[in-house]
């Protein structure tokens, strides 16, 4: 399937990863400074397979550890600004990464005196908290961008000059040594939940996925895509949004997806007659919608068990209709888009056999299936990612070209400590806004001006929880945008009633609608960078294309059986059918043609049909199926006219 794959568009692909996906724009070293980033991040893996197979140092100590890697890499690897020199690492960034380092060892050394003076701490203690902070919002800044660092200080601002607030927000105030005591000393701000599941279910997941990556699983999802969707309607569209919602499983990043699977398809769009901006829409949303994909789900699920104190399975399972119904719009809208251009597949002669595919490289399918029987049979999330990293060694010897030579499971290592560095940066960061929360109660005191704001209505509430979850999220990468949501926005729908699964799967949604909404919209934006299209055009198709998609987070919250709360067997099947028709109809609705175009009244009912269904109830179920009924007929009708 090589001949696929345009050669001018893999020459562009390292400028439009660099560009869009800012943890991607590390140095690139030589010499012995290379082989000391190698030893260190196959160090900081291997302490982390370790820590999963054999069992975890005490929490304090294990997230200490993690940061220590963390911070060293980062500033190793990351430029401090676009001047920095990008093919070598200057002395003083060497400087900055030792002092990091021994910030977040200095808890490991010292912390037996630690804990017998809590709550005490001595001046030394105070120092290295205040460099430990500094540090980690400029490491976080270098790898991500201004936006969270700028989040964290204005919180400690907060909790520092409270009593000068407005009275809606105000507080006593806090000293600097009781700040620091919080947010550094002890488990409430940059030690707290965030940090305490990067350093062990993200990292191993991200680790996961990068090993298996190396067995050339990109390449398989991709030819497997091609051999399922390739021949039908519209078919390299469709193999866009089945090879991205396949990638998604193991990926954490929509731009990453985009660059990974969209060199691909996006071309292969293109040569059957989509637009450029089309096809780079398809790619970017059909990418995005990789982040609510379990298990990885941007590394967010780990984060929401937490809070929700429930099993990490439990949040992957519910989120399983919810990714469906976001594919399912979407694959439905490519295809009425499909009918309407009149085009066709690809020729089976350029296609692979789904059989001799299977029988070559199916075994990479094993690890997968691994990682979900190990969750399902009461594993814990990290245990899971470390036999399932095991499992894929294994099964990469059935095959020469999977086999994962030594210098692949080295680059494997690597690359899965490089893939953990934004993560973890952003956990730390924002460990420091819900230490705030915690320590000002701000929280719900904005639960309560938005319920006020909203006069108590849940679709007022809702809609405002949207604009707060998208417009954090237009600089906030998945994970430290939930956190901060889930913070801050969710509490307002949990006073409202909302089931607290479908609420933080709410915010998650919204959080990630981001990454296609403009301004800040990177991966439709590293769609458009492949196609040769317009950024802004491609942003706009973009939102179109996820709209139907983005109204199933409303639907749930309604019907929060979608999301396994209080389900039982015949009435979740029957949500999940009317759910289904209800997507359709909103597909349809939202590209407006069917058999022949709809009529501008027609979409309008189309629409509300769809809501009908969506929404639970007997009479609206009706309402939405005679509409899909009528729909039917009288485009059948229409189109034998034309």
């Amino acid at each position: 399937m090589e001949d696929n794959k345009p050669q001018d568009q893999t020459i562009d692909l390292e400028e439009i990863i660099r560009q869009y996906d800012t943890e991607s724009q590390y140095r690139t070293l030589s010499g012995w400074q290379n082989v000391l980033i190698v030893a260190v991040a196959c160090a900081m893996s291997l302490f982390h397979l370790y820590t999963a197979g054999f069992g975890l140092l005490l929490a304090m100590k294990q997230r200490a550890v993690h940061l220590a890697f963390v911070l060293f890499l980062t500033f190793l690897l990351y430029p401090a600004t676009k001047k920095s020199p990008g093919n070598k690492i200057p002395w003083y960034d060497f400087v900055l990464a030792c002092t990091a380092a021994y910030t977040t060892l200095y808890i490991v050394i010292h912390f037996n005196q630690l804990i017998t003076r809590a709550g005490l701490p001595t001046t030394m203690d105070i120092l290295v908290g205040f460099l430990g902070i500094a540090l980690l919002l400029e490491a976080t800044r270098r790898v991500s961008n201004p936006v969270l660092p700028i989040l964290a200080i204005i919180s400690l601002v907060y909790c520092f000059y409270g009593r000068y607030f407005p009275s809606l927000f105000a507080h006593r105030g806090f000293n600097i040594p009781r700040i620091i005591n919080h947010m550094y000393l002890g488990t409430e701000g940059v030690f707290g939940v965030p940090i305490s599941v990067s350093a062990t279910f993200v990292f191993m997941f991200i680790l996961f996925g990068s090993i298996l990556q190396e067995t050339g699983m990109g390449k398989f999802i991709i030819d497997l895509a091609l051999a399922v969707a390739g021949r039908s309607t519209g078919g390299p569209a469709k193999v866009a949004v089945l090879s991205s919602a396949i990638m998604g499983t193991i990926s954490g990043s929509s731009v990453a997806n985009v660059c990974t699977t969209g060199t691909f398809t996006i071309p292969l769009m293109k040569s059957i007659g989509y637009k450029p901006h089309f096809a780079g829409a398809v790619e970017a949303v059909s990418s995005t919608g990789g982040q609510i994909m379990p298990p990885v789900m941007g590394a967010a699920a780990f984060i929401m068990a937490e809070f929700l104190g429930v099993p990490y399975i439990k949040v992957a399972l519910a989120a399983v209709v919810p990714a469906l119904l976001y594919y399912a719009a979407v694959m439905v809208q490519v295809h009425l888009e499909a009918t309407r251009l009149g085009l066709l597949g690809l020729p089976k002669e350029r296609l692979p056999q789904l059989w001799n595919l299977l029988k070559t490289k199916g075994h990479l399918l094993i690890p997968l299936f691994a990682i979900i029987y190990f969750l399902v049979s009461g594993y814990t999330p990290m245990k899971a990612a470390y036999y399932g990293i095991l499992t894929t060694i294994a099964v990469s010897f059935i095959s020469k070209e999977t086999r994962l030579t030594l210098p692949k499971l080295i680059n494997g290592l690597v690359n899965g400590a490089k893939g953990s560095l934004g993560v973890a940066c952003a956990c730390g960061t924002v460990g420091i806004i819900v230490g705030m929360a915690t320590l000002t109660g701000l929280g719900l005191r904005i639960a309560s001006l938005i319920i006020t704001i909203s006069g108590g209505s849940l679709i007022v509430t809702l809609l405002l929880t949207m604009a707060t979850c998208i417009l954090l999220g237009a600089g906030l990468p998945t994970t430290a945008n939930f956190i901060v949501t889930s913070t801050i926005a969710a509490p307002a729908l949990l006073q409202l009633g909302v089931a607290p699964m479908a609420a933080y799967m709410f915010v998650l949604y919204f959080g990630i609608a981001a990454d296609l909404s403009p301004p800040v919209a990177l991966a439709a934006y590293a769609g458009a960078g492949i196609a040769g299209a317009n950024p802004m055009k491609t942003g706009i198709t973009a939102v179109k294309l996820a709209l139907a998609g983005f109204i199933v987070p409303f639907i749930y919250v309604m019907n929060p059986m979608l999301v396994l709360v209080d389900a039982t067997p015949l009435l979740f099947i029957e949500a999940i059918t009317t759910a289904m028709i209800g997507v359709f109809l909103l597909g349809m609705s939202t590209i407006g043609y069917f058999k022949v175009s709809l009529s501008f009244w027609l979409r309008a009912v189309v629409f509300c049909g769809a809501i009908g269904l969506l929404k639970p109830g007997i009479y609206s179920d009706a309402f939405g199926l005679a509409v899909l009924i009528f729909t039917y007929f009288y485009q059948k009708r229409l189109a034998k006219r034309q």
